[in-house]
């Protein structure tokens, strides 16, 4: 790269940053796929990208050699942040290091406080442990649109499925699919095989992309996530039994019924509309 950084194995060794599995770690060394990541992002000319969990700077790197405008690194584990000073030195006024828990960010705000105009953009290699919480927290933002203009990230291969899952793949389709679904635009982007990782993790990883729908179909984000909880928490058994578990619900024929939607169905059947409805029925309840 012209940025005449070294290696990134060489930096690894350097800082002593042998990645922690109670941390989801998984260091990304492949140049020629943080590449293909960054430019799947892109145009990053004039975007602002957040990027979650840098590491030791793989995917930082690539985003920079893009052309990012600014790229803010949220990074929780302190051995990785003199690594990410030095990407800062060789990119002057377009790092922003952050120390801090992704998981308890107010994220339009800190956005806000640190952004100067053009589009934002989440791209990350997310820790495993955290990115089924954060991509939650991202899709359940009230008001819509949120404040960011696309998500690429990448996940195990089996959470990216249930991310893009609509009834017809039942097996994956579930309340991640919902949420994901209702309000964005999805697609799995490519896969990435354990062996671009060090460590190696035993399953493949997928990227993928997020585009945030300007108008969802109507209904309480905080409607659709308990009554997708309920339903699909008890996934096996019909909507008229599984729904009992809703606050205040000893008996969902009435929101069945206002909703247009058999009793008889269970939840991976009922698609995103089926949801909406119900979920509108259930605001107008008032039980939660």
């Amino acid at each position: 790269m012209s940025d005449n950084l070294p290696p990134l194995r060489e930096v690894v060794a350097l800082h002593g940053l042998n990645a922690k599995k109670s941390l989801g770690q998984n260091f990304l060394f492949d140049l020629n796929l943080t590449g293909k990541i960054a430019r799947a992002a892109g145009p990053l000319e004039e975007a602002i990208v957040l990027e979650i969990g840098p590491g030791p700077g793989g995917l930082t790197r690539a985003l920079l050699a893009q052309g990012a405008k600014k790229v803010i690194a949220v990074e929780r584990d302190e051995r990785c942040l003199a690594a990410l000073e030095e990407i800062a030195s060789a990119y002057p006024g377009r790092l922003e290091i952050f120390p801090g828990d992704a998981l308890a960010l107010d994220y339009p705000a800190f956005v806000a406080a640190r952004a100067d105009g053009g589009p934002i953009r989440i791209c990350a290699n997310l820790p495993y442990n955290i990115g089924t919480q954060l991509l939650t927290t991202w899709l359940t933002l009230d008001p819509w649109p949120p404040f960011y203009d696309r998500l690429v990230l990448m996940f195990q291969r089996e959470v990216a499925q249930r991310i893009v899952a609509t009834p017809r793949e039942r097996a994956d389709y579930g309340r991640l699919g919902v949420l994901a679904n209702w309000r964005c635009a999805t697609r799995i982007l490519f896969d990435v095989p354990p062996s671009a990782f060090t460590p190696p993790p035993k399953i493949t990883s997928s990227v993928v992309e997020l585009r945030p729908r300007p108008a969802p179909i109507a209904c309480e984000v905080k409607a659709l996530e308990t009554l997708t909880l309920a339903a699909f928490g008890q996934r096996r058994k019909m909507l008229r039994q599984a729904l009992k578990s809703l606050p205040g619900t000893s008996d969902p024929a009435p929101l069945l019924q206002e909703a247009g939607i058999e009793p008889t169905r269970r939840a991976e059947e009922i698609d995103i509309e089926g949801f909406c409805a119900l979920a509108r029925a259930f605001s107008r309840k008032g039980a939660y």
